[in-house]
């Protein structure tokens, strides 16, 4: 399963600046293990300060949502950020995560 989160659905904010921005991820997916927040970005974009600083914020908002899953045997959350010509059809979310975890 997967899907488009909206507007404020996980409340994550990053500086950008003397901004406080809200991150929204691109997408979720869900496998029988584990909760990916999956992040495609074009690979010019990847050392972008902007996407190091989204990147940052929800590697530590996944890790807290995993020890908060762990207390009542709830699934990991895991971080993905990945270059956009890798991903192809033939490509699994393990395999990609494999390759791009961000932690």
């Amino acid at each position: 399963m997967w899907f488009k989160p909206a507007r404020g659905q996980f409340q994550i904010y990053y500086q950008n600046g003397a901004d406080q921005l809200e991150y929204q991820p691109d997408f979720v997916a869900e496998t029988t293990d584990t909760i990916y927040m999956l992040e495609p970005k074009k690979r010019t974009e990847l050392e972008d300060p902007v996407v190091i600083a989204k990147k940052e914020v929800a590697v530590k908002w996944c890790a807290n949502s995993s020890d908060h899953a762990a207390s009542y045997g709830g699934k990991p959350w895991r971080y993905l950020l990945i270059p956009h010509d890798v991903i192809a059809d033939n490509m699994t979310i393990k395999g990609l995560a494999a390759r791009f975890e961000r932690k």
